[in-house]
């Protein structure tokens, strides 16, 4: 008995309709993930599309507040270097001039740093220090004998000290492996002069708490408020002694537009 062949069924394959839909259904998961294989790892893509301020570099992505940071340590280099070799000559104590010797060391070696990491990564650097950084350096050229010792110290220990969380949220944050090293020596640097800017003597903490409060935002808890005082006994209460206010701190720092601009430059190039 001869076997019949079975006619053709229309609509199966590819070519049938639930072919065609699941063809095309395939087709848009593949252009999906095709983009995210392809880019997921390359410089200029991923995290760095979203900030354009970043650019991509043979260290790794180089952001604005990384440029920044670089920018800053050749700037407080610029200032810090005639301000240490000043302190070496014209510092009353050993302790002084002890930290200008510091300051030499310190910013010579974050300077020759500095210039090697922007020279790899194709940015310019300043040349000259910043108007305040030059109006400070006027004050402190301007002071003689204790009250030189005291404006020395405690400018110096302030732009260390803004400085310091600077270094801190470079290190934190950068994604450079030059910028992350740079970071590095920065924090061991600004830590040290910063010690021995304390070992001075002459550091008026209350008035860096200030400065600092001023520069800062406010807390995100409220103050605690004290628990009110249990129940005194009927008798008057004593009168109120007057309370001397404390003295003024011994030192003013200068504005930012106060001063006038030394002439000639006052760092190396």
């Amino acid at each position: 008995m001869r076997s019949r062949k079975r006619p053709p069924i229309n609509g199966r394959g590819i070519f049938s309709g639930t072919g065609i839909i699941v063809t095309g259904l395939m087709a848009t998961l593949l252009a999906m993930i095709f983009p995210i294989w392809s880019y997921a790892d390359r410089s200029g893509t991923g995290l760095d599309v979203l900030n354009a301020d970043t650019v991509s570099t043979g260290y790794g992505p180089l952001s604005a507040l990384d440029r920044d940071f670089i920018t800053k340590v050749r700037l407080a280099g610029l200032w810090e270097l005639p301000a240490g070799r000043q302190a070496r000559q014209k510092g009353t104590t050993p302790a002084v001039r002890t930290a200008g010797e510091h300051l030499i060391e310190g910013h010579a070696f974050l300077d020759e740093r500095v210039r090697d990491v922007a020279a790899e990564l194709s940015l310019q650097l300043p040349n000259e220090p910043s108007e305040q950084q030059q109006e400070w350096l006027a004050t402190l050229n301007a002071a003689q004998g204790v009250e030189y010792d005291s404006r020395f110290a405690n400018i110096l220990r302030l732009a260390h000290g803004k400085v310091f969380s600077v270094v801190a949220q470079v290190r934190a944050s950068t994604r450079n492996s030059l910028v992350r090293k740079l970071a590095d020596d920065a924090n061991t640097t600004v830590l040290d002069h910063i010690t021995v800017l304390e070992a001075t003597g002459y550091v008026d903490y209350d008035a860096l708490a200030r400065d600092m409060v001023a520069d800062s935002t406010p807390p995100l808890t409220p103050p605690l408020t004290p628990p009110p005082a249990p129940p005194g006994p009927t008798t008057d209460p004593a009168p109120a002694v007057p309370m001397t206010p404390p003295p003024s701190p011994g030192y003013t720092l200068p504005s930012a537009a106060s001063s006038p601009r030394p002439e000639g430059g006052s760092g190396d190039s």
